[in-house]
């Protein structure tokens, strides 16, 4: 059974990640970015400030309990003819004006191989810099500081690719993706796979002819979930070996560096596991059966809402700090009680 209002209560609770912390996090990268513009040799350099990852893309979760939550946001700056020979400058510049300024040379923060970091009180979150240029050719880089180099990217391409996919899905590809992070941080499975892998191979599964022979496959989340991890789980076991990951906004560039084949195997199996729990929970036609086999997988605090009052947690309306959203219809579960998309 599907239990849809389950799957909405959940998210919104347990999986999301709070509006407040979500305010916070845009709040603080505000913050940053002001000081940074405010400087007078890095302000001139700095043309704006691109949300990045799993914020942009809505699909950042709460953290497990004693760790932090992060965001990432790429600094675009102009191209430096003068730092074409020393590329780590465009890092050094940015980490200067942090570790030189009032509000951050007290706190945690350093350089690490792409980007500068600022870590806040009781490592409750940190913030990752990431600068990024696009050189007079158009080439779109950020800065691998530990090989000295420019490195080919297109970040706002992949969101973009991802919110596409997103859309053909009715918004339940990135829940999916937020219910498979829950799995991977708080139920300690197929750890250490990243989630830029885990976007790109749900995404990679994503398809409007799949809709086009059933209407329904995307309906809600949870058919949306079953359907998405059983086409992945069949494409896994189609691969014993680590597959090539192309980033599908930038063929030339893959993921492959992201994973070994000993992490691939585990997620493949893992994977695997999950998608026969999940059909068996899906097609389970005992009401109390069917929830029992759902808690198996995601733990004691998927249950029904106690109430219809509004969540204050990440839903789709003003989504990661307003970087997109918007309104969505109510869902209905199996069990007859409904409630709000998350």
């Amino acid at each position: 059974m599907k239990h849809t209002d389950y799957f909405n209560n959940f998210l919104k609770n347990t999986v999301n990640l709070s509006q407040f912390n979500l305010d916070t996090l845009a709040g603080r990268v505000d913050s940053i970015y002001a000081a940074l513009k405010a400087d007078p040799d890095l302000g001139p350099r700095i043309i704006k400030k691109i949300p990045q990852g799993s914020w942009a893309q809505e699909t950042i979760i709460s953290p497990q309990n004693d760790k932090p939550f992060d965001a990432d946001f790429l600094l675009q700056m102009k191209e430096e003819l003068d730092w074409s020979d020393n590329v780590q400058e465009y890092i050094n510049a940015v980490y200067h004006v942090i570790h030189h300024h009032s509000d951050y040379s007290d706190m945690p923060h350093s350089r690490k191989c792409r980007c500068v970091y600022v870590e806040y009180a009781n490592n409750q979150m940190h913030v990752d810099i990431v600068p990024y240029v696009i050189l007079s050719d158009g080439t779109q880089v950020i800065i691998n500081r530990d090989a000295e180099q420019f490195e080919t990217t297109n970040p706002s391409g992949f969101t973009q690719w991802m919110k596409e996919r997103d859309k053909i899905t009715n918004g339940n590809l990135r829940r999916v993706i937020r219910l498979l992070k829950f799995l991977r941080d708080h139920r300690n499975s197929f750890t250490g796979t990243k989630s830029i892998l885990i976007t790109t191979l749900l995404g990679e599964q994503v398809s409007e002819w799949k809709k086009v022979s059933d209407p329904g496959y995307y309906s809600d989340l949870p058919t949306a979930l079953l359907h998405m991890i059983s086409d992945l789980d069949q494409h896994l076991q189609a691969n014993w070996t680590k597959p090539s990951i192309a980033d599908p906004s930038n063929p030339t560039v893959n993921f492959d560096h992201r994973w070994t084949q000993a992490t691939y195997s585990y997620f493949r199996d893992r994977i695997h596991s999950h998608a026969a729990e999940i059909d068996s929970a899906y097609h389970e036609t005992d009401e109390e059966t069917s929830i029992q086999k759902w808690q198996d997988l995601f733990g004691d605090k998927f249950q029904a809402p106690k109430t219809s009052s509004s969540s204050t947690k990440f839903g789709d309306a003003g989504a990661a700090g307003g970087i997109a959203g918007g309104n969505e219809p109510l869902g209905t579960s199996s069990s007859g009680r409904s409630g709000r998309a998350g």
